[in-house]
């Protein structure tokens, strides 16, 4: 009797090709692992102590500032700040220096006690605190006897913890403008393609007209009058970047109107969203999902040339671009510029792998030498 055997959906082969791609499948894991622990790294990095207990209350700042960091939450989340005075700093209004601290109460051989994140270091902590030095070399010790493993930067703050905070902030924002510039291009590359006559020709002369807009003249016009932020940014690059999702758009939905199952559907009285969102648009998305992960690049790029030319997230905000920007201003200082650049080359690196890898999982051909 013949073994039987399980009919895999289209999508299920491609997964499976997908992981037949190594490099690709394990880059997006390490990548997809990596930005979800982001979003913990309050916890992990950190100058606030993950649990504090102080003549037998408990509070834990880490927690607060981490509820702080989530979208909506951090409006109504309590404040991290505790100034030194609430554990026993008389008369000192700032901020504990809980590194200090915790190396007091040891040697004092107090019952209270200090537990740290992973690595006890802030992004934004800076030669404000005792103890923090600029032009901290790798590997090297600060103020305090603490080993800073990537150095420090021209104000002290620690080169890891920006590291780790800025790949955030840089996926972050280009995963936010891909989504927004795929929401956007599809629906007017879909319009514009199926229906084409005026509502084609309309749409395609803004669109030329706007495509022809300084790009980089107007992020300096408008960020010398307000405040560059993470939303006024994003905002900026999708209404540019959308314009070439739209035009693959508008080429896929124009190839297949003409085919005879669109005509059979039409035929039948298949309404027109219908044809457009179930029949059409699942036959046009493989480009428009290999290009994705190209997308990301140029988010992060983007972000980083901003950056760097100072039209970016405003200081302090942990930022590749603007450590870059540093690194070659004080350019003896090597690691100021190696540790940044070597983090944008090792995660455009690993984005683009993922790319190849969906690229071949889409291609109908069989063999591969992406392995």
């Amino acid at each position: 009797m013949a073994k039987a055997t399980t009919s895999l959906s289209i999508n299920q082969r491609r997964w499976n090709k997908f992981k037949g791609m190594r490099r690709g499948y394990y880059s997006m894991i390490l990548l997809l692992g990596g930005y979800v622990l982001s979003f913990f790294l309050p916890l992990l990095v950190s100058n606030m102590p993950v649990l504090v207990s102080y003549q037998g209350e408990w509070s834990s700042p880490a927690l607060r500032g981490f509820l702080a960091s989530i979208p909506l939450v951090g409006g109504i989340a309590p404040s991290s700040f505790d100034p030194a005075e609430k554990y026993g700093e008389v008369g000192v209004k700032g901020e504990a220096n809980y590194r200090l601290l915790q190396e007091k109460w040891e040697a004092s051989g107090s019952e209270n006690y200090i537990i740290m994140p992973l690595y006890p270091f802030g992004p934004n902590e800076d030669i404000g605190v005792d103890g923090n030095e600029s032009f901290v070399e790798p590997m090297m010790s600060d103020g305090n006897g603490l080993v800073r493993p990537f150095g420090t930067d021209n104000n002290g703050r620690d080169v890891l913890a920006r590291m780790t905070y800025g790949f955030q902030v840089s996926m972050s924002f280009a995963l936010l403008i891909a989504i927004l510039e795929y929401l956007i291009g599809i629906p007017l590359g879909a319009v514009m393609g199926y229906f084409g006559g005026f509502t084609d020709l309309t749409l395609q002369r803004f669109m030329e007209i706007w495509s022809a807009l300084p790009f980089l003249f107007l992020i300096i016009i408008i960020v010398s009058f307000v405040t560059p932020t993470f939303s006024l940014l994003v905002f900026l690059l999708v209404i540019f970047l959308w314009l070439s999702i739209a035009t693959q758009m508008r080429a896929q939905f124009y190839r297949e109107r003409s085919r005879d199952y669109v005509a059979a559907a039409v035929s039948i009285g298949v309404p027109t969203r219908s044809i457009l969102v179930k029949h059409i648009l699942p036959n046009t998305l493989v480009p428009i999902i290999t290009f994705f992960p190209f997308a990301l690049v140029g988010g992060i790029s983007a972000l980083v040339s901003l950056d760097y030319l100072g039209f970016g997230m405003p200081p302090p905000t942990p930022s590749w671009g603007q450590m870059i920007s540093v690194g070659l201003e004080n350019i003896t200082r090597y690691w100021l510029v190696v540790v940044p650049f070597g983090a944008m080359f090792l995660t455009l690196t690993l984005v683009v792998f993922i790319g190849e890898g969906i690229r071949e999982a889409f291609d109908p051909k069989v063999f591969s030498r992406l392995r």
